[in-house]
């Protein structure tokens, strides 16, 4: 099954206890994005401290609501200027309570090679995120099989990370 906007939407609005995301791709292509990269490029920073938009509150409304969101996202050194600008927003998000960790496969075997980027909802239902080989999205589909294979990925993900905050003390992003 595809999933349209209000579906998706639902997702996010009704799982239980825990939302996690594998990414796998040095760059995602976002039109809603492409303003701030550019600036970003240009070289305006937001100031972590002070910055608060629509997913950091609905972040710290899953934290109350004593749910948990994270993510894994696989990179390789040096860094795409698409991941610069993106770490540039995980710390006020991992601030506002999203647990994003990195797992950096620079110079060795990627665990989870060939795995492809998804959702997990509650452990009980994955959504597969397709994408083209630039990083436009293509669909979401749910996942009509097993998910035991993605809980496993989902535990190498894990173990084979170190939290956002600990990856770049001292990188420059």
């Amino acid at each position: 099954m595809l999933l349209e906007s209000e579906a998706w939407q639902a997702k996010f609005r009704d799982f239980q206890s825990e939302a996690w995301r594998l990414e796998t791709l040095p760059a995602y292509k976002v039109p809603q994005e492409e303003e701030g990269i550019r600036a970003y490029l240009a070289g305006e920073r937001i100031d972590p401290h002070a910055y608060v938009n629509e997913y950091t509150e609905d972040l710290k409304r899953v934290r109350r609501e004593g749910k948990s969101k994270g993510r894994v996202h696989i990179v390789t050194r040096p860094l795409s200027a698409y991941l610069r600008y993106e770490f540039m927003y995980y710390r006020p998000h991992v601030w506002a309570g999203e647990d994003i960790r990195i797992m950096d496969v620079t110079g060795r075997e990627n665990p989870l090679a060939g795995v492809r980027d998804f959702w997990m909802f509650d452990k009980k239902e994955v959504v597969l995120m397709h994408y083209q080989a630039d990083g436009t999205q293509i669909s979401r589909e749910v996942h009509e099989g097993d998910v035991t294979p993605y809980l496993e990925y989902q535990r190498i993900a894990l173990a084979e990370s170190v939290p956002f905050e600990e990856y770049v003390k001292g990188l420059d992003v």
